[in-house]
Parts: C-alpha cells; structure tokens; sequence
C-alpha cells in the first residue's frame, strides 16, 4: 500500500505543470478576436487588470486555505461545504464538475474549427464528421487516463512545456513586426467600431476572462497527490504570473500589427489568422498544431480534475458513493465514466448550436462562478472569524480584506454573465439535484432540507430551471 501511494505523488513542477496545462488552453488561442470585438487596447488593459486583480485575489485565497486546511483536500468543494453545509458544498462540487464538463467540450469544438480551416468537412467544429472524431477521442483519453492517474500526469507535464513553445513564438514575432503607429490608432477603440462605455467593453470581456483563468485550482483540487502541501500553494500562484503574462501579450499585440475591426472579422481560432496575417499561411498551420497540442493537453488536465472532483465528493458524501471506486490503477474510475458520458452528449448537443465554441465557453465560466464564489465566501468566514489564524495571526486583516474584495468581484461577474446564461446554468443545477437526494437516501438520511437555506438555493435552482426552458422554448434564450 506504501508503494501504491508514493507512486500516485506529484512534484512541484508536476502540480504547476497542472495550474499551466489547464489554464493555457482554448481560451488563449481565441482572445485576439474575443478582445478585438469587445474593446480596444485601453479597454483590454482595464479588463485585465479588473480580471488579473480578481483572479489573483482567488488564488490567493486557494494558497491561504491549503495552508490554513489541510485536512481539505479535494479543492473547490470542500470549502463550500464546510462553510456552508451539504447542500451548498453539493452545488459546489457539481456545478464545478459539468463546468468542468462543459469546459472539455469547447476544447473538442475548437480543435474542429481549427480543422475546418483546412478541411471544411469539420465546419466550425460542429458538423456529423466532427461529432464522430470527436467523440473517437473523447474514449480514446478515457482509456489513456484509465491506466492511471501518475502516467497521465507526467504526459501532461510533457505537454505543458511542448504547448507554450507556439504561443512564445507568436508573442516574438509580433513584438518583432510592431507598429507603434498602428497600436496608437487601435488604443482608444479604432475606426469603423462601435461606440460603447468602457464599462459594457469591459463587462464584454468577463466570461471569457474568466474561461481562461480556469484552471487556477488545479494545484488545489489535486492536493491530495501533493508531495509537500506547500507544493499547492507555490504552484497555484506560479502558474498564475506565467499564464497571465502570455494572455496579456497575446491579447494587445495583436492591434500593434492589424487594425481592430480586421481583428474582430477573423476566424478562430484568431491567433492563427493573426499570425497567418503577419507571415503568411505558415503562421497559420504553425499556429494550428500547437493549438490542438494544447487544447489535447489541457483536455487531459481537465479530464483527471472532472473526475477527481466527482470522485472527492462521493468520498465526503456529497455524491453518490459509487463515483468513488477506483480502478487497480488508483484512477477513480466511475466518476471518470460518468465525466465522459456528460461530455459525450454535450458534444452531441453542439449540432444544433449557431456558436457552439461561444456557448460552451461562456456557459463554462457561468457553472465555475458559484464554487468560486462560496470558495471565496469560505475565506471571508474564517478571516473575520479568526478561525485557523492562532498561527500567524498577523495576517488576518489582510486576507480579510483580499476575500472581501474577491467576494465582490465573483458577485460583479455573475452579474455581467447576464440573465441567459444564469438560466441555462439553473437548467443543469436544478435536476443536478436528484444526485444530492440520491447521495442522502444512500447514507440513510433525510432527503427533506433542515434549513431555510438550502430550501432557498433549491426553489431558485427549480424556478431558474422552469424559466430557462421555457426561455429556451419560447426562442427567448438561444444557443
């Protein structure tokens, strides 16, 4: 049993190589156009500093709480329920889990897209071909990640490294071909763009920002394979200052070398076009291949944390206890099944999708707000507390003051996703429910809740569910 479990340790560099493999991803293959439709290069910088200072203040969070509860070692949930009861960390742990679902399906819709460039049998990632091979690869990762979770983490580290190497090439390139003039013109929005608030361009670039921070716990909800719980917190931040220095650059130099609406006009993924614009097809295929390792590579790192967080709740109870077994290789193995399964239908869904990548994204950033939110409410709790803080309890106005901020920020970003998204998220969290009252009869307890509370999350879940599908019926909310 000894030899079992150190094999199943990571190193520092492996748990980092987890913050950077799931943050670096889609998202950042698609900002120059996502950026260049909302804002301009001054609005582009405030929406990073609001998105980095928020995020930052999340991860900050995630540091302090590995430090300060160990014994919680499944991440994102278990602060949620231990703040806040079952219900609540319940909410927590599945709407990360689809979220995290949802997130792995954009991955398989861009990689398509990018195809389709080349081969317009795959379309913009959604047409009967690209369903099929997607879904060939889909269980072609689930049987790799089946033959353990040690193996598929090394690969991932080794993907880490080969993915950031086109993206670096990208930013050297056009810091290279810069033009001054060119970005001076863009900064204050560019011509033949529409006329907005800096607020509302700045609220345009929220979901996405947030879809490419995603990935900035997954040093904490591996923690438990940590071989030095400080490991978590280094890792968390480290990936964090690295990623978000490549997602600035590859936002802002694009309007140093293109006008702004040629920019917003682009195909994704756009880092491509931009590239191809700058030296030709070349830049393109170059830039292709080093997305669909990325992308494969982040599809990984998802794929082990969809199943790690399914599987941890069902340890705790907050699941039901069959997404706990694991396999004879210690890979939780009916929570990696069921992670599949959701992903498979959802890539089944996009068919029926006008923006299928725009969807999954935005739809992804939705699901990850709540945790992120409780997480962050958790730590507001034992800071004004004072709970944990008999060590270095110097620090305690301090991370008062760095929840208190984040609370506010996640409270402002379910704010700007907008009323539609809310309501296709209320789709999934309502009937999401039947696996908390499935998890409750296993255990012998009341299904009924206790607390007026919980009877609250829940009516909301419900009637948001009511109205999103009417909303969906009716042709008020389209996808």
């Amino acid at each position: 049993m000894a030899s079992s479990e150190s094999v199943q340790k990571l190193s520092l560099f492996a748990l980092t190589a987890m913050v950077v493999g799931s943050m670096v991803g889609a998202g950042i293959f698609s900002l120059p156009r996502t950026f260049g439709i909302a804002t301009g290069p001054f609005g582009a910088i405030i929406a990073w500093i609001v998105a980095g200072t928020g995020m930052y203040l999340l991860a900050r969070i995630f540091q302090t709480l590995a430090e300060r509860r160990p014994d919680l070692d499944a991440g994102v949930f278990a602060y949620a329920r231990a703040g806040f009861g079952d219900y609540p960390g319940f909410l927590s742990a599945f709407g990360y889990w689809i979220g995290s679902c949802i997130g792995n399906v954009s991955y398989w819709v861009l990689i398509k897209s990018t195809l389709g460039a080349f081969f317009p049998v795959f379309g913009d990632g959604n047409t009967l071909i690209a369903i099929v091979v997607a879904s060939i690869g889909i269980w072609l990762f689930h049987f790799m990640i089946l033959r353990g979770v040690q193996q598929a983490a090394f690969i991932n580290a080794i993907v880490t490294v080969a993915k950031i190497v086109p993206i670096l090439v990208f930013i050297a390139i056009l810091i290279f071909a810069f033009k001054a003039d060119l970005f001076r013109a863009n900064f204050w929005g560019g011509e033949g763009m529409p006329e907005t608030s800096l607020f509302e361009q700045v609220r345009a670039t929220m979901l996405v920002a947030v879809f490419v921070f995603l990935g900035i716990e997954g040093a904490s909800v591996y923690s438990r394979y940590a071989r030095e719980r400080s490991h978590v917190g280094v890792a968390t931040i480290a990936g964090f200052l690295g990623v978000t220095t490549l997602m600035v650059l590859v936002t802002l130099l694009p309007y140093a070398v293109l006008e702004r609406a040629d920019i917003a006009e682009m195909r994704q993924p756009s880092m491509a076009a931009v590239l191809e614009a700058v030296v030709g097809h070349w830049g393109a295929v170059f830039v292709s291949i080093g997305l669909m390792v990325s992308v494969l590579g982040a599809y990984l790192a998802w794929s082990l944390i969809c199943a790690e967080v399914l599987s941890a709740a069902a340890r705790s109870e907050d699941m039901p206890k069959v997404f706990a077994t694991e396999n004879a290789n210690k890979v939780p193995a009916a929570a990696l099944w069921a992670t599949n399964i959701i992903v498979q239908l959802f890539v089944i869904s996009t068919y029926w999708s006008n923006d299928a990548f725009a969807l999954m994204l935005n739809l992804t950033s939705v699901m990850s707000l709540i945790p992120f939110l409780l997480v962050a409410a958790y730590g507001a709790l034992i800071a004004n507390r004072g709970e944990t803080y008999e060590v270095r309890p110097q620090e305690r106005r301090r991370d008062v003051i760095i929840t208190g901020i984040a609370v506010i920020y996640t409270l402002w970003l379910i704010f700007a996703g907008g009323l539609k998204f809310l309501l296709l998220s209320a789709i999934l969290y309502g009937p999401g429910t039947l696996l908390y009252f499935w998890a409750r009869g296993e255990q012998g307890r009341s299904v009924l809740f206790t607390r007026p509370v919980d009877w609250g999350l829940f009516i909301a879940a419900v009637l948001g569910c009511v109205l999103g599908i009417a909303g969906l019926a009716s042709g008020y909310i389209t996808i």
